[in-house]
């Protein structure tokens, strides 16, 4: 886990009944064994989260609401993974490893609040049909998971069957000797069209769900996205990425600091008009595209690395999923029939 990861502590739906009071006091209702001051500060600190977006103390709870509560500390219980039978796009399988497509939506890892569904509860479901012993008793943290994939990611991840597997993996990925491409689509055109963003990134300074390119070395830590455009299509562009860091949120947050953020990033602020008209046509157009792709550009496409027990360099690619394939025809549509007019 990145040392600038944010955990989520607490995840509570307000009931469709309740009466309007200040988030404060009704945490401190509603939470065991937390203090006021624990509360206030999480607060201050922009910890806490109404319906994804970030509140004040004075802010009154309305029906409805889903309050998650993150900090930098980990929890110090664990968390039980549920195996649960839920479908995997397994990709490859041996002995030792295996590549599995994430769709996008699907959370990786359980937490407070995602304590089911997640890619991890299936792992442990299909693992224990196995004889490896690499999953025995039940409380577990994202097991086998060498590295992950965000949420609204989509893409391969590979998972390694046994602690021999684990280790020669996580090393791999310690010495950024895997080889990681990713395709997005971003807004504008990045200039050169082939290059490198280097830039530390870490917790935002004020709002800590959100990473940050440091301008210095004092903050974050080292982090380097290389990129090249495969496509422009004047207001957005295809774009493909190779990690040579795996910082949290690196591509988004990198991307973003030279203004060009993903495609409908909420997070990053790609999820508005970054460059066009303003014409109510063009608006709505965009909407469109929002409403085809409800997430972040972001697919994770190829994983290259050392196989542990062979030696041999492997690498496995995926196609772009339906929902991007489908947004981007669209701008080229878009363009061309922009282009059709003049």
């Amino acid at each position: 886990m990145d040392q600038d990861e944010l955990y989520e502590h607490f995840s509570i739906e307000v009931d469709p009944k309740q009466t309007p009071m200040r988030i404060d006091k009704f945490l401190l209702e509603r939470i065991e064994k937390v203090s006021r001051n624990f509360i206030q500060n999480t607060i201050s600190d922009k910890g806490v989260l109404v319906n994804d977006k970030v509140v004040k103390p004075s802010y009154k709870v309305r029906p409805n609401d889903v309050i998650k509560i993150y900090s930098s500390m980990e929890p110090r219980h664990k968390i039980e993974v549920i195996p649960e039978p839920i479908d995997l796009d397994i990709r490859y399988e041996d002995k030792d490893i295996i590549i599995i497509y994430k769709p996008p939506g699907l959370v990786v890892h359980p937490g407070i609040g995602n304590l089911s569904g997640t890619l991890v509860n299936g792992l442990v479901h299909y693992l224990s049909q196995t004889d490896l012993p690499v999953l025995e008793g039940n409380e577990v943290d994202r097991p086998c998971l060498v590295h992950r994939i965000d949420k609204d990611t989509s893409g391969l991840l590979v998972v390694a069957k046994n602690d021999f597997a684990m280790n020669h993996l996580a090393k791999q990925f310690f010495d950024h000797s895997i080889d990681r491409e990713y395709v997005a689509l971003v807004w504008g055109s990045p200039e050169p069209e082939k290059g490198t963003i280097k830039g530390n990134i870490g917790r935002h300074p004020t709002e800590r769900f959100k990473m940050h390119v440091f301008q210095d070395e004092e903050g974050g830590k080292p982090a380097v996205t290389h990129y090249e455009v495969l496509e422009s299509l004047y207001y957005v562009s295809v774009i493909k990425c190779k990690l040579e860091t795996g910082r949290t949120h690196q591509i988004r947050v990198h991307l973003s600091s030279k203004s060009h953020p993903l495609f409908n990033d909420y997070k990053y602020d790609g999820a508005r008009i970054r460059k066009g008209t303003v014409f109510t046509r063009y608006k709505q157009f965009v909407k469109n595209c929002f409403d085809m792709i409800p997430r972040h550009a972001l697919h994770a496409k190829s994983l290259g690395f050392i196989h542990p027990r062979t030696n041999e360099y492997v690498l496995f690619e995926t196609d772009l999923p339906e929902d991007m394939q489908n947004v981007i025809e669209k701008w080229r549509d878009y363009v061309t029939h922009q282009k059709s007019k003049r």
